[in-house]
């Protein structure tokens, strides 16, 4: 995911998003556990994702407080 996709997004899509990353980094995590998984650098990347989304909401909580 693009920054500039994730600074559009309104607020509770963010957190749609940031619920539905962490489902799937649990799950990636499982399949590595388990040793089924197949593309292991998809981990690093849903981890950025998720930070990414985490910062964007961090930003818009204090850009609402501050108004």
């Amino acid at each position: 995911m693009k920054m500039s996709d994730i600074k559009e997004m309104p607020s509770v899509e963010l957190q749609t998003k940031a619920r539905e990353l962490r489902q799937e980094l649990f799950s990636l995590n499982l399949q590595k556990s388990i040793g089924t998984l197949e593309k292991s650098h998809r981990i690093g990347q849903v981890r950025k994702d998720i930070a990414r989304v985490e910062t964007t909401l961090s930003d818009k909580k204090k850009q609402d407080t501050s108004v």
